[in-house]
């Protein structure tokens, strides 16, 4: 640690990113608020990434039903960190709403963790679900936009920030549940630069997976304009 960390860290202790206690390193999280967390490990489906409630190991290969059912899907793999619950949601919210955007690289670690199966199967560039120019303009930063530079500096990516965008203003999906959260999405994403798209592995990263409806909106976008595959990678996932 370099003498001007010493002496910032005096001013300014580090704290635990969901509690806030004052930590001795700034390692993230607390040790109880990191065992707080339900982190996704084996076994879970190949494709999508969801848990089994077995305990067996699966060697990596299984499918969920979903999955087996709907083969043809528009993404290659999704994974995420976490379960999204009462215990990780205020670490995702106050990264998201409340300005927390130093809490950024820690983030992008965990999520570079929990991408392991995407990144050895090859990604050639990145991508942040967008947010309406509206709401960007009132909550002044995309969280996931944030989330994908991070990944982009520990994974040595390319971040694509640009070509995906949203041109149509939304409902927040939070309003709404099960199939209106699809139609709420429907169609109001496009790739303004699509060369920057074809023939690419591409990465799509966001906070949260709840339904999938928009990281599935996102991949179906991204394939029509040239996308070799897409994965997703998310912090958290409501199981």
């Amino acid at each position: 640690m370099g003498i001007w960390q010493v002496i910032l860290n005096s001013f300014l202790p580090p704290r635990c990113q969901k509690c806030g206690k004052i930590l001795k390193e700034d390692i993230g999280l607390c040790k109880h608020c990191l065992n707080q967390l339900n982190f996704i490990t084996q076994p879970y489906c190949q494709k999508c990434g969801q848990p089994f409630e077995f305990l067996e190991d699966n060697d990596g290969k299984m499918l969920c039903g979903r999955c087996l059912k709907n083969k043809k899907t528009h993404f290659r793999l999704s994974r995420s960190a976490f379960v999204y619950n009462e215990d990780s949601k205020s670490l995702i919210l106050n990264f998201k709403f409340n300005d927390r955007t130093e809490n950024a690289n820690y983030l992008a670690k965990i999520l570079f963790v929990a991408g392991e199966d995407i990144f050895n199967a090859g990604v050639d560039i990145m991508v942040p679900v967008p947010l309406h120019y509206t709401r960007l303009i009132k909550r002044r930063y995309n969280q996931s936009a944030l989330l994908c530079n991070e990944l982009s500096k520990i994974s040595g990516i390319e971040c694509d920030n640009l070509s995906l965008i949203r041109h149509h203003k939304t409902r927040p999906q939070v309003e709404l549940s099960g199939i209106a959260r699809q139609k709420n999405v429907h169609n109001v994403f496009s790739v303004k630069n699509p060369i920057a798209i074809k023939g690419k592995r591409v990465l799509l990263v966001d906070d949260v997976l709840t339904t999938g409806a928009t990281l599935r909106e996102c991949a179906k976008t991204l394939k029509s304009a040239g996308a070799k595959s897409v994965d997703t990678l998310t912090l958290g996932r409501v199981i």
